[in-house]
């Protein structure tokens, strides 16, 4: 972006109590004292979701791995995922041998359902990972009965479901364990970092000695491995900014979902245009504004984000299909609705202190972008 009055995509929210726990670490936290405020983020942040076990790492990517590796997933495992995600929710199962099965979204809500997964299940599937994409919720209430059935781990991916709820339970709490990110675009940000949460106290605890380079506790002094492991530590410094976030969350949040309301009334007029989508006894975590042009429009999302950057307004196109990258040529899986998404949509920008002057300016955009080819036809 180079013009002065550009539009960015997103942007942290960030004050001065982030900026003093910051500096306390970077002054005090060291030592005896340097999981001081890890232990503090992961503690506040497993009380917000309601789940007593939680591990810090340095990605949501990181965490998966992780949790996964702790299940056992690998060579000849299958492992059930949208086709609409960041490759992030997929490529650890793949590291770790496993292939991947892709479920079709549905088409209002752009999430796996119980129906779609069910339909790729074989004798193979050891795994589900539910993504509540854009913090749209994804129904892993009724994933999880499924899964229960079918003696299968439900995982739940809420990188992006920060503030989601699904039937009165918060995102992430569900799965056999989930996984958070922190990167600098989510609701809460710690730079870069994740979280994996879990009810499960020896899934925990095996996660732990993983990230720890294979070492049990009370056997870091002697350098002496269990096994073979991983380091996806999260520092203190990160922590103690993620920590100020975590006493910000309801907040952050309630920007979050201002931001996508009002996104929705200026919008409501416009034809064939679709913005983030829930069940009734669902909630909207609100973190990325998405704007689907349904076929009657004849907008492609490509369009749309060269007009959005024309008007210094930088919007992004969503994931791809994954079934459809050379990286998964030989897949059999055919997902229609991930596909047809993935060519009509963008996200619009959402951060914390966004104008109304600005989500106006992205609004009379979209809609002049939206007619005009509407005109043309």
């Amino acid at each position: 972006m180079t013009r002065h009055d550009g539009i960015p995509y997103t942007r942290p929210s960030i004050t001065d109590l982030e900026i003093g726990y910051v500096v306390d670490a970077a002054t005090r936290g060291w030592g005896e004292h340097c999981y001081d405020y890890i232990r503090r983020f992961e503690g506040a942040f497993a009380d917000h979701v309601g789940v007593p076990h939680a591990v810090s790492t340095s990605s949501a990517t990181g965490a998966l791995h992780l949790g996964l590796a702790a299940l056992g997933v690998g060579p000849g495992d299958e492992v059930i995922a949208p086709d609409i995600t960041w490759i992030a929710s997929v490529a650890p199962a793949v590291h770790l041998g496993a292939t991947i099965r892709f479920a079709d979204i549905d088409p209002v809500t752009w999430c796996i359902t119980p129906e779609s997964v069910e339909s790729r299940f074989t004798d193979r599937t050891r795994a589900v990972i539910a993504v509540h994409l854009y913090g749209n919720p994804c129904d892993v209430v009724g994933l999880a009965e499924l899964c229960e059935r079918r003696g299968v781990a439900l995982i739940e991916d809420a990188a992006e479901g920060i503030g989601t709820s699904i039937d009165g339970h918060r995102a992430g709490s569900l799965g056999r364990f989930s996984v958070f990110s922190f990167h600098g675009t989510k609701t809460v940000t710690s730079g870069e970092g994740g979280m994996l949460l879990t009810r499960d106290a020896d899934l925990a605890a095996a996660v732990r000695v993983l990230n720890n380079h294979g070492r049990a506790p009370g056997r870091a002094a002697d350098f002496v491995p269990e096994t073979i492991g991983y380091k996806f530590r999260m520092s203190n410094l990160q922590a103690a900014l993620g920590l100020g976030q975590v006493e910000r969350l309801d907040e952050l949040i309630r920007r979050k979902r201002r931001i996508l309301e009002l996104y929705r009334e200026r919008l409501h007029g416009l034809p064939f245009v679709r913005l983030n989508a829930c069940r009734q006894q669902d909630g909207l975590g609100a973190w990325m504004p998405t704007a689907e042009c349904l076929e009657p429009a004849g907008v492609s999302g490509r369009y749309l984000r060269q007009r959005f950057l024309e008007a210094g307004i930088d919007a992004r196109l969503v994931f791809p299909s994954l079934s459809t990258l050379p990286l998964f040529e030989q897949t059999s899986d055919v997902c229609p609705a991930a596909r047809a998404f993935a060519m009509r949509a963008v996200n619009l920008p959402s951060y914390h202190d966004m104008s109304v002057a600005e989500i106006d300016r992205v609004c009379a955009t979209l809609e002049e972008a939206v007619t005009g080819v509407r005109r043309e036809r």
